[in-house]
């Protein structure tokens, strides 16, 4: 597979990701529906118009967190991810509705060796997402836990 492993990133290395992705009301309503979220600002197009400020329905912002992870994996970490440790400082600054394009920045922000295992490390991870007005719309950090390079023998 194309992942990188621990040795390869360098802190602060940046990827502008390539992948873009438009989000349709489909991903949205049934993002909500299998993960029982019934948030009518979501599901339920006439509520979303008259009842709240933005007029029209919100994307499940778990959704955008996904979407956004996701995108980096295929120039970052597929393959070579052991398990997510965690994400710290997520946040939406922006909506993201049916019909914007998103698209990804991933830059290293550390990285150390396991404590516990040492075929293994830890980088961390800053995502950021924005719409196709270059509007950031959703930001996080993430603790990933990666293989390092196998030895040769």
């Amino acid at each position: 597979m194309a992942g990188l492993y621990f040795e390869d990133f360098t802190e602060g290395q940046s990827f502008e990701h390539d992948i873009r992705r438009t989000v349709t009301e489909t991903d949205n309503v049934l993002f909500s529906a299998m993960t029982h979220n019934p948030q009518p600002l979501h599901i339920d197009r006439h509520f979303a118009e008259n009842e709240t400020e933005f007029g029209q329905q919100l994307v499940n912002s778990l959704f955008t967190l996904g979407l956004m992870i996701g995108i980096s994996v295929g120039d970052t970490t597929i393959g070579t991810t052991i398990a997510n440790l965690g994400m710290t400082d997520v946040k939406f600054p922006a909506p993201v509705f049916h019909g914007d394009t998103l698209h990804v920045t991933t830059s290293v922000i550390s990285k150390r060796s396991s404590k516990s295992r040492p075929d293994a490390g830890i980088v961390e991870f800053e995502h950021l997402a924005f719409n196709q007005d270059d509007t950031l719309v959703a930001s996080c950090r993430r603790q990933a836990f990666l293989k390092k390079r196998p030895e040769e023998g």
